[in-house]
């Protein structure tokens, strides 16, 4: 048979865990496929994400491609070259998943589903029956939305969180998520705050109740050094922390560890949530099913490839 291609559209894909592990996981699965990275700078131009949607969708051998930090350009810019979208894609206008059904492009918005996954892993089931507990997300962008739209789905059938704050440092962005969420059916109020100074991002953490989420999205971290708090910020008592970075310095991961003792955090990772978005967007786009009992095999499988640090701790 011959060696099929899934493209892997991100920032700096040859530091990714994923170029090891994919060659395992296609053995597992079965797939005569290798993996190839496209590497995008940050805020480029459409001409950019064109090029690589057009490659998608010429060349035979391509069957589509996940997207990390370009979900929300990459679909402003070639949205006309879309035949379909999901309902999820059409919601969170972006696109982390791109399958190629003859010959047309299919976009996907997986990472509401892979956050629900995620969550589970660590939010205990009945952590929001209380209905006083908030979420605190630092960043706006994709991994955000796809956070806030899960919870607020969820919102409908189950108890969740009474507020859901987002902090971000461009108007855009907060002005994007904010049309998002005016058009879901929830019953979390969603507030937003435009700033860049970390004194008053240590502010909102003050305030927040306790066992409250607190979650880093802003690629801080990762994508470039830093955190959006400072170390002086106070998790709140029983709190969780959400670092959705897996590698990389992670200095607001750090940050928590510093606390979790005295205040009882239980701090996760992003190792989980790159897990399921990864294994989500392989079965759509090679048309499998990945089971439950599939999914610890590909995840026992991935852990040689581990960044070597824990990815949850209660202490």
């Amino acid at each position: 048979m011959p060696i099929e291609t899934f493209i892997f559209i991100g920032v700096s894909t040859g530091q990714s865990s994923i170029m090891m592990i994919f060659p395992r996981w296609a053995k597992i699965l079965g797939l005569t496929a290798k993996i190839l990275g496209r590497d995008i700078p940050l805020n480029a131009p459409p001409a950019s994400y064109r090029r690589i949607a057009n490659e998608i969708r010429e060349d035979p051998a391509v069957r589509g491609a996940l997207v990390t930090a370009h979900k929300i350009d990459l679909l402003q810019a070639c949205r006309d070259m879309f035949d379909f979208l999901d309902p999820h894609a059409r919601i969170c206008d972006e696109v982390s998943c791109i399958a190629k059904v003859g010959g047309l492009l299919h976009g996907f918005a997986k990472d509401t589903i892979s956050s629900g996954l995620a969550l589970d892993h660590f939010v205990p089931a009945d952590h929001w029956e209380d209905g006083r507990r908030d979420v605190l997300c630092f960043g706006a962008g994709g991994a955000a939305t796809a956070i806030s739209v899960c919870m607020a789905e969820r919102s409908r059938n189950a108890a969740h969180p009474r507020r859901f704050l987002l902090v971000d440092i461009v108007a855009e962005r907060l002005d994007a998520i904010r049309r998002i969420h005016d058009k879901l059916d929830t019953a979390i109020r969603f507030d937003y705050y435009l700033q860049s100074d970390f004194a008053e991002n240590d502010a909102l953490m003050r305030r927040l109740p306790e066992a409250s989420l607190v979650i880093n999205a802003t690629g801080m971290g990762k994508d470039r050094p830093g955190s959006p708090i400072t170390d002086a910020a106070p998790f709140p008592q029983n709190s969780l922390v959400w670092e959705l970075n897996y590698r990389g310095e992670r200095q607001f991961m750090r940050q928590a560890k510093t606390q979790a003792e005295e205040r009882d955090l239980t701090i996760e990772d992003g190792w989980n949530y790159f897990l399921h978005g990864w294994t989500g967007a392989i079965a759509e786009v090679f048309e499998i099913e990945v089971t439950d009992r599939i999914f610890k095999k590909l995840a026992e499988a991935a852990e040689t490839h581990r960044p070597a640090h824990h990815r949850q701790e209660k202490i």
